[in-house]
């Protein structure tokens, strides 16, 4: 059994003081012009006051057209930076490492909150979206880029870059989605070409000492599981990220695609070779039971995501008690509001079937 205490070091050279990362959640607390909200502000540093090692902001856009949900964080214009600074500061007071999500919801944007028809890399008729140009791809990778920048001007550690959930970087991968013909578009390294480049466009220009993670989704959205590890495997060649974040929904069960079945998908990824890069996933970790269990597969730090709403100091209740199970659902509104969400977080998590109760 691993220490959940173990100090974590990453290939940049900065530490972790545990094995426990927040997960980058959704929760339409924020300004509708990006700006960080004093309710976005508690939410987060609550997390880092329960010892999370990691704590990861949500989606943060990058485009004002990449938008994907109201009351979204932004990173698209240096006038988020203030804020930010404020949010970064706190969240390292508490020893906790402060890392942005760097998010573009492609043809998953609404119409009716970016206010015009939402991009994607190839016209798709269900979600009325329209193609990038080769100009506006090579906008998008730069926009990254510069969110990256920006994202160590406003004194986060390191980025994420969401490449899953059939955002934009996850239609790009998808040969059902992206039917571009040019070198973006028709093999995997094409479909994956504006990835690797955002990847070498920020260690360039923010350095070897910057924390840099890819965030993956195994299947579903598009994403072949075979593709998926393909990728994988070439990011961890490139010697330029510290690690890799495996959104599995549910960590143990087996593939859908039946020619994957007979293992599960956290054993389809940790039988691959990470060298130094770390791993992390997500899916179905809610229990101290399950925070060990999955560790003890050549995982190096759990991301905690619906456990860490229940619960703001999740990460401590683990380490006193290897057998914790949060509180049960449906739980109250005012629990939550104990808990830091906002009434705005508190609507948004009423959609979860069974989760909020009176």
């Amino acid at each position: 059994m691993k220490n959940l205490n173990d100090q974590i070091k990453f290939p940049c050279g900065l530490t972790m003081k545990n094995r426990f990362m927040l997960a980058p959640l959704t929760n339409t607390q924020s300004h509708e012009n990006g700006k960080l909200s004093d309710e976005e502000y508690n939410w987060l540093t609550m997390r880092a006051k329960g010892n999370f090692g990691l704590t990861m902001s949500c989606a943060s856009h990058v485009q004002a057209i990449g938008k994907g949900f109201p009351g979204q964080l932004g990173i698209f214009g240096d006038e988020h930076i203030e804020g930010l600074k404020r949010l970064t500061d706190e969240i390292k007071s508490h020893d906790s490492l402060a890392i942005a999500q760097l998010h573009h919801a492609g043809m998953r944007s609404p119409e009716d909150i970016i206010g015009e028809q939402p991009v994607c890399p190839s016209d798709d008729e269900e979600t009325n979206s329209r193609a990038l140009s080769i100009d506006e791809v090579k906008r998008l990778r730069d926009d990254f880029i510069e969110a990256g920048v920006r994202a160590k001007k406003a004194g986060y550690q390191g980025v994420e870059i969401h490449g899953a959930h059939g955002y934009i970087l996850c239609q790009f991968l998808s040969s059902d989605i992206n039917k571009r013909d040019d070198e973006y578009g028709g093999n995997l390294e094409n479909r994956s070409r504006i990835i690797f480049e955002i990847v070498d466009g920020i260690r360039d220009k923010c350095g070897s000492e910057f924390l840099l993670g890819v965030r993956l989704s195994a299947e579903r959205f598009g994403i072949k599981l075979g593709e998926s590890k393909e990728v994988c495997n070439k990011l961890i060649d490139t010697n330029k990220i510290d690690f890799l974040d495996m959104s599995l929904w549910d960590s143990f069960k087996e593939p859908v695609e039946e020619e994957h079945q007979g293992k599960n998908l956290l054993e389809h990824f940790t039988e691959l070779d990470f060298k130094d890069v770390l791993l992390t996933v997500a899916g179905n970790i809610r229990t101290g039971e399950n925070v060990h269990k999955v560790l003890s597969n050549k995982v190096d730090f759990v991301t905690i995501g619906r456990a860490a709403i229940l619960h703001h100091d999740f990460p401590l209740r683990v380490m006193e008690n290897p057998n914790f199970e949060p509180i049960k659902l449906p739980v109250s509104i005012a629990h939550l509001s104990k808990e830091g969400l906002s009434d705005k977080f508190i609507d948004y998590m009423g959609a979860w079937p069974g989760f909020v109760g009176k």
